[in-house]
């Protein structure tokens, strides 16, 4: 086992204000399962924002303040789901997160085991969550057509997706952090997809680059071929672009990639021009880039938008035999384009930016206490009696699935062990995170973890 699997490197980075361009503390960015010392429980996000309720991930706000000191176990649960486990059938103390895409299906399709898999927890009542770096539609109607791919009943309390998190940033923990009424740049997914998403959460006022570029053509002249495609869903601008009077031009507070964007020149182009503009303004050029007296160069320094990635992954498996370049592709060439305009790392200029999604801490703590939450839901005080201990985490990913189960360090004191399958991205050798099994698939895996939990009826 190579000595980075064996051991936790915590790392502490620069981190941006939600919202702000004011640096404030620490954030994950580039480095999996950062911790910290103080342990606020959590609190729901708003049932409208994602059709259902679910929960914080703990860190991921802590250093921004957006939570209040509540203790979970004074939570109150109003309503239980309509089960009731029969006492003579025991409380797993265990629990199952299982990636989607290469573990569940592959170019949309069940991969074999994957129904049999969830069927076998549903019946032997062992709570399960679907994580997924995955997005591009809202909760309920992914969590839909999973269900209806593998004949199995979901609802949206049964998955995180890579920008779940996102709807918290919403109502924020004041009226000054609150992006709900504030403009943002929604990036990636088809047409305007994403940008419904976040309407659905509760953002009011979302902009895509497809509007702007309709708006002023100019934005981004390559861009002219795809103009039938841009006017299926572009919207007018809540304000217009007009370099000319920055008071007036369109300003943007906060800048999301959702999903893997479609048109990367596009988007690169636009991310570009507000990370490099006055206060989010189009059309904008901040006069404090470049300046040596400042921190960071004065690049980032001007009250810009700051930026949110919700998926880290390089790759991912579709249709074509070989993995597909993913949201963090896209994300490596704008920090390329970063470098190259700015200096980057060479000069001592960074991108500032917030990632989220496996493997990082916040993400996995988000996915453990919507767990606890559906626990509580199903098995109501029993859940409290038999505390949850275990998580096996089904991947298919080394970098994004086994590195995020290997590296957390629970807050509840659970262990998450993880499970390889040979379905999706990994097909062979060694991995460069080394799991605590490979399976030939999702099914194999369930069984070695029920054996592995003493499950009566593995």
């Amino acid at each position: 086992m190579k000595e980075k699997c064996r051991s936790v490197e915590v790392q502490m980075c620069r981190c941006e204000e939600w919202g702000t361009g004011n640096s404030t503390g620490n954030i994950w960015h580039g480095n999996p399962a950062m911790t910290y010392i103080s342990k606020v429980p959590s609190v729901h996000i708003p049932q409208d924002h994602l059709g259902t309720t679910t929960m914080r991930s703990q860190s991921l706000w802590r250093s921004f303040g957006l939570l209040q000191r509540q203790s979970l176990s004074s939570r109150k649960i109003i309503t239980y789901r309509a089960i009731q486990t029969a006492s003579s059938r025991p409380v797993p103390n265990f629990a199952f997160a299982f990636d989607i895409d290469g573990v569940l299906l592959r170019a949309s399709k069940p991969i074999p085991g994957a129904a049999d898999s969830l069927a076998l927890l549903k019946e032997q009542g062992i709570p399960f969550l679907l994580l997924t770096n995955g997005g591009g539609k809202h909760e309920t109607e992914r969590v839909a057509e999973i269900s209806e791919k593998l004949g199995i009943p979901l609802d949206a309390t049964d998955i995180v997706q890579s920008h779940s998190p996102f709807a918290e940033l919403v109502k924020g923990s004041d009226e000054l952090s609150a992006l709900e009424h504030k403009c943002v740049l929604v990036a990636g997914g088809d047409g305007d997809s994403c940008r419904r998403v976040a309407e659905q959460y509760g953002f009011k006022n979302v902009v895509t680059p497809g509007d702007i570029l309709m708006a002023n053509p100019a934005v981004w002249p390559f861009s002219k071929n795809f103009g039938d495609y841009y006017k299926t869903f572009a919207r007018p601008l809540p304000s217009p672009i007009d370099p000319n009077d920055p008071s007036k031009t369109l300003k943007i507070d906060a800048v999301f990639v959702f999903n893997d964007p479609r048109d990367w020149a596009l988007d690169t182009q636009v991310i570009m021009d507000l990370l490099l503009s006055s206060q989010g303004r189009m059309g904008t050029l901040s006069e404090k880039n470049g300046r040596i007296d400042l921190p960071n160069h004065g690049y980032q320094q001007d009250g810009q938008p700051h930026l949110y990635f919700s998926n880290p992954d390089l790759w991912w498996a579709a249709a074509y035999p070989l993995p597909r370049l993913g949201q963090g592709g896209f994300r490596e060439a704008l920090e390329g384009v970063w470098a190259a305009t700015t200096g980057g790392p060479s000069k001592g200029i960074e991108l500032k930016k917030t990632v989220i999604g496996k493997p990082y801490q916040p993400t996995y703590e988000f996915a453990e206490r919507q767990l606890l939450r559906n626990r509580l839901r199903t098995f109501g005080s029993s859940a409290e009696r038999t505390p949850l201990e275990r998580v096996y985490m089904v991947g298919d990913n080394p970098e994004s699935d086994i590195r995020g189960a290997n590296s957390y360090r629970s807050e509840i004191g659970s262990s998450w062990h993880s499970i390889l399958v040979r379905t999706g991205v990994y097909s062979g050798g060694e991995p460069a995170w080394i799991p605590q099994t490979i399976a030939d698939n999702v099914y194999k895996g369930v069984q070695w973890a029920l054996k592995s939990s003493k499950w009566p009826a593995a």
